[in-house]
Order: structure tokens, then C-alpha cells, then sequence
């Protein structure tokens, strides 16, 4: 892992029941050069997801009683390290190899942006597909510490925490990078669960990601309506005493009126 770099890096790896799939992401973000720390937030994995990361040399296991969902376990990692710049890797990745990781990091160290996004190409055809389609859903992402904590709702959003880190940059005009991870795919849910609980998982995230886009859309719907009532009460006290002078004026010219006839 990298030393001395100017700004502290925090590799993140959120994980849920990943016992058989994290040793292999792990080994790839330990070999990094430019991270300082590396942190695995166990989700209240039902699985030895704990125990699989521990052997691993130099990453720090954080163990989350209660499933908080993908989003949760971000925040928590994110709170549990005092590093400038927080980078998430998901924790099921096949063909992650530590430059990947590097890749992730390196335009946030020269300050070139204002989050980096791994997207991923030449790996298993669908984890390619999607990511042509909805590039902003990939886990893979270095950001600034301070930035992700200022994201609302990422502890409420679950899976859906892509859809939001994406909303919040968009709407606040955040510089994004984007680069390529070549080979890298993520491990499907039928895959890792069989296909009828595979299945009913995917089904489950989707429902989390419109939830996600849906909580921002309500966010911002109260938001232009309080600017609207805080506009109107402004606009009242700032019209009553032009109204009322307007009327004075009015007085005075009918007064002089009368005066001439």
C-alpha cells in the first residue's frame, strides 16, 4: 500500500455474506500503491465474511451488527477513517487486479476531479452491458470524504446508493471522471445465490434503486416549495411599504387635484 502520499486514501470495501468472494478483491486493493488504509465493513454478513477478511494482512475489519444496507456500510467505513479521499470497491469483483485500484485514486490525487468512476469493459458481457447503459450504478468510485458525507439520504437508500451519489453530483455540478477498469466484471446474484433467491435479490435492489431516485426527487419537490413560501413572505414584506407608499402617493396627487380646482 502506498506512504506519504499528500492526501490520505481509504480503500472501502462494503460486504454482505461475501465469505467466498472477498479474498480475491481484497488481495488486489492491499497491492495498491497509492492507498494508505484499507477497510472492510462487514454488513451483518450471516456467512464468516469477518473472519475471510481478517486473514488478509493490513486491512481493518469493521463489524456491523445489523444489515444497514449498501449504503450504511459505506457511510459507516466512511466515518471510521480520518482519510481525504474514501475510494469504494464492491466486494465481489472478479478480475480486479490492484492498477485497477490505482486507476480509481490517481486522478483524484492530481485533483483532475471531483469524484473518479470505474466503469467496467472487456469483462463477463452483462457487468459490461449494464455499465454501457447505466455507467453511474457501478460501485467503483473515489471521492473526496467530506463530499460523500454531505450526500443526503445514503444511509436510507440501500442498494440504491449509486442513484444517489449520482443525483447529488449532477445537481451540484460536480466534476466526475470516468475510467476504464479493462476485464473487470461483478459476480452475478444468480450467480452467488441460485436462481430463485438470485433472482428475488435482484428484484430487491431494483426496488432500492427507485427508491433512491425517488427520496431525491421528494427532496428537491420540498425544497422549491419552501424556497417558494420563503419567496412569497419575503416578496409580502418587501411590497407592503412599497404598496403603502404607492397609496400615499396616490392621496397626495388627488389632493393636489382638489387643490387646483
Amino acid at each position: 500500500m502506498g506512504q506519504n502520499n499528500k492526501l490520505k486514501v481509504a480503500v472501502i470495501v462494503p460486504a454482505f455474506n461475501e465469505e467466498a468472494r472477498i479474498l480475491r478483491v481484497l488481495r488486489a486493493v492491499v497491492g495498491s500503491r497509492l492507498a494508505d488504509e484499507v477497510l472492510v465493513v462487514d454488513d451483518g454478513s450471516l456467512d464468516r465474511t469477518a473472519e475471510a477478511a481478517r486473514r488478509v494482512p493490513g486491512v481493518r475489519v469493521i463489524r456491523l451488527e445489523a444489515n444497514l444496507g449498501k449504503g450504511g456500510a459505506m457511510v459507516a467505513g466512511a466515518r471510521a477513517t480520518d482519510a481525504d479521499i474514501v475510494a469504494f470497491v464492491d466486494a465481489d469483483l472478479i478480475g480486479l487486479a490492484s492498477d485497477h485500484v490505482d486507476q480509481i485514486i490517481r486522478p483524484m490525487l492530481g485533483r483532475e476531479c471531483d469524484m473518479c468512476l470505474g466503469v467496467f469493459r472487456g469483462g463477463r458481457f452483462w457487468s459490461t452491458t449494464g455499465q454501457i447503459i447505466f455507467p453511474y450504478i457501478s460501485g467503483q468510485r473515489a471521492l473526496r470524504r467530506e463530499l460523500f458525507l454531505r450526500i443526503p439520504n445514503l444511509q436510507e437508500v440501500r442498494f440504491g446508493v449509486e442513484i444517489a451519489i449520482h443525483q447529488y453530483l449532477k445537481r451540484t455540478g460536480a466534476r466526475v471522471r470516468r475510467v476504464v477498469l479493462h476485464g473487470v466484471s461483478n459476480s452475478h446474484k444468480e450467480q452467488k445465490y441460485g436462481l430463485v433467491k438470485g433472482m428475488a435479490a435482484r428484484r430487491k435492489m431494483y426496488a432500492e434503486m427507485v427508491r433512491a431516485a425517488g427520496l431525491e426527487r421528494r427532496r428537491l419537490h420540498l425544497e422549491r416549495l419552501r424556497g417558494s413560501k420563503l419567496r412569497t413572505l419575503l416578496d409580502k414584506e418587501l411590497h407592503l411599504p412599497l404598496k403603502r407608499l404607492a397609496a400615499a402617493n396616490r392621496k397626495v396627487r388627488r389632493t393636489r387635484l382638489r387643490w387646483r380646482r
